[in-house]
């Protein structure tokens, strides 16, 4: 299975969605909270990103928390 990191903050209930949706699934991931974390912002940053949830699926950036587009890019 593909590599899944998820930028998070910690006010966002749109992250919480997305990670209870990848626990529900049993995906594992990595996630990196901008909230606590500044390296993982400038990270984020870096690939032009401002807002969260942002999900990386091997080379694949997902935008928000899409069900469509992680089951797509997951082959579920």
């Amino acid at each position: 299975m593909e590599k899944i990191t998820i930028y998070t903050s910690d006010g966002c209930q749109y992250c919480h969605a997305a990670k209870d949706y990848l626990d529900e699934n049993n995906i594992e991931y990595t996630e990196k909270n901008i909230s606590q974390d500044q390296e993982a912002r400038k990270e984020l940053m870096k690939k032009g990103h401002m807002g969260v949830p942002v999900i990386v699926i091997g080379d694949q950036e997902i935008v928000g928390f899409d069900q469509a587009k992680i089951k797509s890019a997951l082959g579920l």
